[in-house]
């Protein structure tokens, strides 16, 4: 399992995801899911993926595949606008999940995918994608303009509580963190690193991108001040009745 999220506001675009594919007593296996394309001055564009690995490193190695054929059929620079290149991203997972359908029954296992596919096409406005293992896809939305991918109920409160389209990229970025945080300390198939990438509105170019571990001090400073946070609005709660006498 893992935890994707993109988050649209009015200044760019915010991508974050954890590091981890599989968890268990004996077994951790560590894996970026964040992928980061960019031609300057043309398009800037990042994906994200959760589910099957095996499905979403097929589909990636098609990406590259055709990016690097002379004359491709479509490829990720070839659309026209953000939602051909979403089409054509759930046409290969759902190309790669039909070719091993029938092992994969037999051995009880999904090769499904999701991803989410966002970034900014030169003259247009910036857009995020989420796509199904079906193949099809939703666009975030005002009312909702953030999307999320694998295990993501544990982070949705605080997204749901401060994320706008009025947003900063700054802040939005900050709560896709503790978003990732607050699912990293209730789930143990989601952990760090984390990776963060942000696209800032026209600035069509290499997005900005770090990553952040267990150690890193701004990671530990924002885990800290949050939990601090948290505990001290708690205490400030209204006392019950019973409590005043």
């Amino acid at each position: 399992m893992t935890y994707c999220l993109a988050i649209k506001v009015n200044k760019g675009l915010v991508f974050a995801s954890d590091s981890r594919t599989n968890a268990g007593v004996d077994y951790i296996a560590t894996y970026s899911k964040m992928r980061r394309y960019a031609w300057p001055g043309e398009r800037a564009c990042v994906l994200l993926t959760s589910g099957s690995l095996a499905t979403s490193q097929a589909v990636m190695n098609a990406i590259n595949r055709d990016l690097e054929h002379p004359k491709p059929e479509f490829s990720l620079r070839s659309g026209k606008h953000l939602h051909e290149v979403a089409q054509y991203i759930g046409r290969l997972s759902q190309a790669e999940q039909q070719r091993h359908a029938k092992a994969m029954e037999k051995s009880g296992n999904s090769a499904e995918s999701s991803f989410i596919f966002g970034g900014q096409i030169e003259g247009q406005e910036p857009e995020i994608y989420m796509i199904y293992p079906q193949g099809n896809f939703i666009a975030a939305s005002p009312e909702t303009p953030y999307l999320q991918i694998g295990e993501n109920k544990y982070g949705k409160p605080i997204l749901d509580r401060i994320i706008s389209p009025q947003t900063c990229v700054e802040d939005a970025a900050r709560c896709a963190i503790v978003s990732l945080d607050s699912t990293i300390r209730s789930n143990i198939s989601v952990a760090a690193p984390i990776e963060l990438a942000i696209h800032t509105t026209n600035k069509i170019e290499e997005p900005y991108h770090q990553s952040f571990n267990n150690n890193s001090k701004f990671y530990k400073s924002l885990q800290k001040q949050w939990n601090e946070g948290l505990k001290r609005a708690f205490n400030r709660l209204p006392r019950f009745d019973w409590e005043k006498t």
